[in-house]
């Protein structure tokens, strides 16, 4: 037996297991499965950052939850042979959003931001959008690059009709745009090390956001 260890989980928005299984989840409720638990392959996994549970997301509804009895730990994911879901059962899509445009924002003193951008990116207006990412996408440079791909991460989550794609996409997207910010602002020689911090500051800063979410019921 293995310590047990707290972490995230996405959910369809179905709220049931996957890959045919089909149990339902619930707060408080108990999953097992036998045998000995493999990555990728058997076994009820999840992340224990909630930055790395977005790539791994069927849908948008975020569970925190302790992963238990025989565990197998990778370098972004465990999987365990009991699953148990502690809190959470919400929504995650509009805190997807906020996160890809707060990445875009960040990255706003590295460029020439157009005016079309910033106030798509301070509001959130599903109508500046496409505008906005023609805007970022025609600026050249790391920079506007990667509001670009934070704009596009916002949309994921705004617009997949499941959310499946959305809670995958727009952390994706938003991830990779706060390291080549900090990589265009540091240099290439210190750009490895500052794209990690950058993703660090973004993980903590996500990670109290949904506990805060958590604790308000949402």
């Amino acid at each position: 037996m293995s310590k047990a260890i707290e972490a995230w989980y996405f959910s369809g928005e179905s709220k049931k297991l996957g890959h045919g299984d089909g149990r339902d989840i619930a707060i408080g409720v108990r999953h097992t499965v036998k045998g000995k638990p493999s990555l990728c392959k058997r076994g009820l996994h999840a992340s224990i950052k909630l930055l790395d549970a977005f790539q791994y997301a069927p849908g948008p509804i975020l569970w925190r939850v302790k992963v238990s009895g025989t565990i197998e730990k990778g370098a972004d994911k465990i999987c365990g042979t009991v699953r148990t879901y502690l809190a959470g059962g919400f929504d995650a899509t509009e805190m997807l959003r906020v996160f890809a445009r707060r990445v875009a924002l960040d990255v706003a003193h590295l460029w020439n931001m157009p005016d079309v951008v910033r106030k798509y990116i301070e509001t959130g207006d599903e109508s500046l959008r496409a505008a906005a990412r023609a805007a970022a996408g025609a600026a050249a440079g790391a920079a506007a690059g990667a509001a670009a791909r934070a704009i596009d991460g916002a949309q994921g989550a705004a617009g997949a009709t499941d959310g499946a794609q959305g809670a995958a996409g727009a952390a994706a997207w938003a991830a990779r745009a706060a390291r080549d910010a900090a990589w265009a602002a540091a240099g290439t020689a210190a750009g490895a090390a500052a794209g990690a911090a950058a993703r660090d500051k973004y993980a903590q800063w996500l990670e109290e956001v949904a506990i805060k979410a958590i604790e308000k019921g949402e």
